[in-house]
């Protein structure tokens, strides 16, 4: 079945899996323990982090592997709450994955800013002025919290502008780089700011993940206890998944990346296509630089369940949005940021490929948008 919702959770790489069962049959004792085997997962432990910081940049010694971006990204939050002031406050933009709201809530409260998205969801950097980056008056933000790429509507964010922002200010940054990790180039993500990501949304297993420290916070060194991850964090660490994910991201590097503009190409064909088929329908983000991979679309009738359910039965794997926010009572709280009300929300369908999704599968996925249009529309 053609899959379309990849930024919920993509296939195994051939190459992650490669890797992983190589690695269970070579490397799969236990780092932290004293024996020349275990010494000798420590090395390639010690690698994987050479090969991330090769990757996306940094030193190897910034690099801590985690169960996924939720650990991570709640690692971050939980040392700036020990950190910085405490009535410090923090800038977020409010289309941030669940992973990160959720404890940027739960650590400031009431203490969060959040940051103007224009009406595509892009962060409008005048907003970030308004957070006295550049200034000493008592309103002035200590951090500052903006994704790389949106996981619902494939938004790209000013992470690079935003980021240098933070660095002239002295202001701490957390980029979210999981949707953006393995579908554009990795160089450089983040500036000199916090990142997190999880490997099974570019290819890799699921439970592994990655957090890049800034430069400035070696303080973090032991917060959660545990002699692993250089004191970093506890637990044992799994080197198949590691290397796993760091094989995907190098192959994703190497050999993918590049036919970006190929792929933009069939999802812009796919949405012509389907505004042809189905009138009405509508783009959200459309205009804004957004992924090659992820359409999200407003139906101009039927409730999207509908829309997934038809379009499941004819062979397509699509969504209704968020894979995190299934099962949650209300609209998306992208699309309340981006105005959209319950209604609209509500017919909402998410669309987003892979790099083995082929143009006729784009193609093929319109055709059956506009058949199954009839069937919602008289149900």
């Amino acid at each position: 079945m053609p899959y379309f919702d990849h930024n919920a959770t993509t296939p195994l790489a051939a190459v992650a899996r490669d890797t992983w069962l190589r690695a269970q049959e070579e490397a799969w004792q236990n780092p932290s323990s004293p024996y020349r085997t275990a010494a000798q997962v420590k090395i390639r432990l010690d690698a994987a982090r050479e090969k991330f910081a090769i990757l996306l940049g940094g030193s190897a010694e910034q690099y801590v592997f985690t169960s996924g971006a939720t650990e991570a990204a709640n690692l971050v939050f939980a040392w700036w709450a020990k950190t910085l002031p405490a009535d410090a406050l923090i800038a977020v933009n409010p289309t941030e994955h669940p992973c990160v709201l959720e404890p940027a809530k739960h650590f400031f409260g009431d203490r969060v800013r959040w940051l103007k998205v224009d009406p595509a969801g892009t962060v409008e950097l005048e907003s970030l002025k308004v957070c006295h980056l550049l200034s000493d008056k008592p309103d002035r933000v200590s951090a500052v919290v903006v994704m790389a790429a949106n996981n619902e509507t494939g938004v790209l964010q000013p992470w690079a502008e935003i980021a240098a922002m933070c660095r002239e200010a002295g202001v701490a940054y957390l980029c979210d780089g999981s949707q953006w990790l393995g579908k554009l180039p990795a160089g450089g993500i983040g500036g000199d700011g916090f990142v997190i990501a999880a490997a099974h949304k570019f290819g890799g297993p699921k439970g592994v993940g990655l957090l890049k420290l800034a430069p400035q916070s070696e303080g973090l060194r032991g917060q959660l206890g545990g002699g692993q991850e250089r004191g970093h964090r506890g637990g044992t660490e799994d080197f198949p998944a590691i290397a796993a994910m760091g094989a995907t991201l190098a192959d994703a590097e190497q050999k993918k990346v590049f036919l970006e503009a190929e792929r933009l190409r069939w999802r812009e064909n796919f949405e012509r296509t389907v505004g042809s088929l189905v009138p009405g329908v509508r783009v959200i983000g459309a205009g804004a630089d957004r992924l090659w991979n992820t359409v999200s679309l407003v139906m101009p009738f039927g409730d999207n369940t509908r829309w997934v359910t038809r379009l499941d039965k004819r062979g397509f794997q699509v969504s209704t949005g968020s894979a995190c926010a299934t099962g949650k009572a209300g609209p998306s709280h992208v699309l309340a940021a981006l105005g959209y009300d319950a209604g609209e929300a509500k017919r909402v369908v998410r669309v987003s490929s892979g790099w083995e999704t082929t143009a006729d599968d784009w193609q093929a996925l319109a055709a059956a948008f506009g058949a199954v249009a009839t069937e919602v529309g008289t149900a």
